[in-house]
């Protein structure tokens, strides 16, 4: 692949694998996170530890799909967890780059659920179904059912323009002066984020206590 490549050049990668689930920290089993971490975090750096000397050599573009949901986390902290991630590896290789001339940019999406289809919607039974027997002896069907119906209440409410997210992934690939990062999101979704940046932990916390509450 690469000597192929090698032959034509190579200008652009776009790191956009991903996946997303729903659960409380303690609902989900080893095994969920250790995929999480393999498929969201480490399948964008093998890719593009695979692409680097091509990408060097053609001082090209590496594009990597982030989230607002990288600053803070509504129920999904297992997805939080590995976009917070990809954002430190990212940092460091936009640092690391740029002496090669090699571009690194982070697309931060809000919430496109209804046009990605990334997360469908969750189902309170089968969460419960597979709690373990220590999770289910702190937590009850009703608290599980509240969750389940605010988690699907928030992805209705994700845009189905997804094509907002594809322009920003052309530009950062052929801008001449691309933005480190692209925040393709709605104004709540922004404050959000601007909240969690610049105000002390205690606030955001407070912030989303309250959002959860209802």
């Amino acid at each position: 692949l690469l000597s192929h490549f090698s032959s034509i050049g190579f200008w652009g990668l776009v790191n956009n694998a991903g996946i997303s689930t729903f659960g409380e920290t303690g609902w989900l089993p080893m095994e969920t996170y250790e995929k999480f971490a393999d498929v969201n975090l480490l399948g964008s750096i093998r890719t593009t530890l695979a692409f680097l000397p091509l990408l060097r050599k053609y001082k090209g573009r590496i594009v990597f799909m982030s989230s607002i949901i990288a600053y803070f986390t509504l129920g999904n902290g297992i997805y939080s967890m590995t976009k917070a991630a990809i954002e430190k590896f990212c940092d460091a290789l936009r640092l690391e780059m740029k002496k090669f001339g090699v571009q690194v940019c982070i697309i931060q999406p809000g919430n496109y659920a209804p046009s990605t289809k990334i997360q469908p919607p969750v189902s309170a039974e089968e969460i419960w179904s597979e709690l373990s027997e220590e999770e289910k002896a702190v937590y009850n069907k009703e608290y599980v059912q509240e969750r389940a119906n605010f988690f699907n209440s928030i992805l209705s409410e994700g845009s189905t323009n997804s094509n907002e997210v594809v322009d920003a992934m052309v530009d950062a690939l052929t801008s001449p002066a691309p933005k480190a990062r692209y925040m393709v999101a709605k104004l709540k979704e922004k404050a959000l984020v601007f909240v969690c940046a610049l105000f002390p932990t205690a606030v955001m916390d407070s912030v989303l206590s309250y959002a959860l509450s209802k």
